[in-house]
């Protein structure tokens, strides 16, 4: 029987603060949302700084399931100053206690000290609330 346990190494939790959506209803894929991120920060034990305020959002488009896919660029700037662009798509779900969020990461980023990152897939959990999306990040491992 195969081995199902999936090797990951936590890389950080992430914290994006956001601003109200503009709503475009009736789409051809469906209703769509954009939303704004502001600001935020990461942490973790071999990377933390900061989620840029500009330029940031997430476009994401209802699902008639009413499910929701996630369309998510931002850019982390790191504590010693190293710009990582950080983009991912995942899904979305309604659920009693929140909204709860399934994405795979990918980052970009000319710096050496973090051109590891370049060739890392990631996987994000994660929960909504009033103003922010959280996310406890791992990348995984070989």
């Amino acid at each position: 029987m195969p081995d199902s346990s999936v090797p990951a190494e936590f890389l950080f939790t992430l914290t994006a603060k956001t601003a109200p959506g503009i709503t475009i209803p009736g789409g051809p894929q469906g209703p769509r949302v954009i939303v704004p991120v502001t600001g935020g920060t990461f942490e973790g034990p071999r990377l933390n700084g900061v989620v840029e305020p500009s330029p940031g959002g997430d476009w994401i488009t209802g699902r008639a399931d009413g499910s929701f896919k996630l369309d998510v660029r931002i850019v982390l700037t790191t504590h010693d100053g190293a710009h990582i662009v950080m983009t991912y798509t995942g899904i979305g779900v309604r659920t009693a206690g929140g909204l709860q969020l399934r994405t795979a990461p990918l980052f970009e980023t000319g710096d050496e000290r973090y051109a590891w990152l370049n060739t890392v897939q990631a996987v994000g959990i994660g929960s909504s609330a009033a103003g922010s999306v959280t996310y406890q990040v791992h990348a995984l491992t070989v």
